[in-house]
């Protein structure tokens, strides 16, 4: 039998709503190829006109082991045939298909075809909202309003928290509400919860435009004060992620015009606290190059994160200005991915500990080796809250609100 499907019988869950005064109309259809349900919304006069003409499906995406709830899959599909995929599982990214030089649709993201790999082997936590602290915390361990507080060691053999731990974000099931011009994924962290203070509500918005750009809107609450920071891990192939084979993304034309500095990493990847200055160094993607110009020169940061893994700085950041930090292309397919945000920082990483044995194959059926995608995950500094020189610690304090934005923007030719 298909997952979740009852003969003449379609359960709509309560946390799923749609405003009917925001639709033109509701369809409901069953696919006769797997016995799900898509449910068709389009939207209506009160959304912007990039917008417009816009469609959103849902469907099943498979069971979860833990408790057998059902997780679905939601995609956007613009007037021009592009489409972004979601999870309500890790509010989670799950493909993305631009149309190439060609005119081609081609899915420039690395994910899976049903939610079982990404609850029982999230390997490199692929496309996963990320929290309640993105990046490393030294020794699992910080410090708010005098109080120390212990998180789980799940990196660098016990040494390190990291990416929430193995009970972060992206292994959540979100709650899911429809909106006018995109989808809202919400979650109520526990006090407590992974071993973070407060009671905080999340709410993760995407949006996808019929320019292909596709918005990501973050905001946040919390009764106590707590540390927050938020960011997406998709692994992007602009190639297609069917090119999973390792160095496949090598090719890319990479650009961060606004990034003049990174943070020095010491010998676990954690920042110092000292910035270095990427003139003269294989860091300095202000010109653009090809990864493969520099990925193997010999360079101690390199070594370190066995490739690109590093907090690029962002140059006149306000906390308020949308600033692009990184352009990303792909010769043979014409797509260009440019990145834009409010956060202080991004980890560029080029996928260096891909292809372990644990990892289930992709949605090509091939597993994705070492080096064959790139992440642009834009974060407040890793480590903050334990680094002196670093001034914005990732506090979210009682009252007030998280606000932060990431755009990824796709254009071809």
């Amino acid at each position: 039998m298909p997952i979740d499907f009852i003969a003449n019988f379609f359960h709509f869950p309560q946390k799923n709503t749609i405003q009917k005064n925001d639709v033109q109309n509701v369809s409901f259809k069953r696919n006769e190829s797997n016995d799900t349900f898509v449910k068709t919304i389009n939207v209506g006069e009160k959304t912007s006109s990039a917008y417009d003409g816009i469609s959103v499906t849902e469907k099943n995406f498979g069971k979860l082991t833990k408790d057998e709830a059902t997780a679905k899959l939601y995609t956007i599909t613009n007037k021009n045939g592009a489409s972004v995929s979601f999870s309500d599982f890790g509010a989670t990214i799950v493909s993305i298909k631009i149309p190439d030089k060609n005119g081609k649709l081609i899915d420039v993201t690395q994910g899976y075809d049903n939610v079982t790999p990404y609850e029982t082997a999230p390997v490199g936590h692929a496309g996963g909202t990320i929290g309640p602290c993105a990046n490393k915390i030294n020794g699992g361990k910080f410090v708010i309003n005098n109080e120390e507080y212990e998180l789980e060691k799940n990196k660098d053999n016990g040494q390190t928290h990291c990416h929430g731990g193995t009970n972060g974000f992206d292994v959540k099931l979100w709650n899911t509400q429809i909106l006018p011009d995109g989808i809202e994924f919400s979650y109520k962290k526990a006090d407590m919860e992974s071993g973070y203070p407060g009671n905080v509500d999340i709410k993760v918005t995407y949006k996808f435009d019929n320019d292909n750009n596709l918005r990501i809107m973050y905001s946040a609450s919390s009764d106590k004060d707590t540390l927050l920071n938020l960011t997406n891990h998709t692994y992007f192939n602009l190639d297609g992620e069917e090119n999973a084979q390792e160095n496949s993304v090598l090719e890319h034309i990479v650009k961060l015009p606004n990034s003049s500095k990174i943070t020095e990493n010491n010998e676990m990847a954690i920042p110092t606290g000292r910035y270095i200055d990427v003139k003269g160094t294989p860091f300095d993607f202000r010109n653009p190059h090809k990864i493969k110009e520099s990925i193997n020169n010999s360079n101690e940061q390199l070594k370190i994160g066995s490739g690109y893994d590093q907090n690029y700085c962002v140059d006149n950041y306000d906390g308020k200005s949308l600033i692009e930090v990184a352009e990303v292309k792909s010769e043979k397919t014409g797509i260009k991915l440019n990145v834009y945000t409010n956060l202080p920082g991004f980890q560029f990483y080029t996928a260096n500990h891909l292809g372990k044995t644990a990892q289930p194959g992709g949605k090509s059926g091939l597993r994705y080796e070492k080096r064959s995608a790139i992440c642009v995950e834009p974060q407040i500094f890793p480590n903050a809250i334990n680094t002196d020189n670093f001034e914005e610690k990732g506090i979210l304090k009682k009252g007030e609100t998280y606000n932060r934005e990431i755009v990824y923007s796709f254009a071809s030719k």
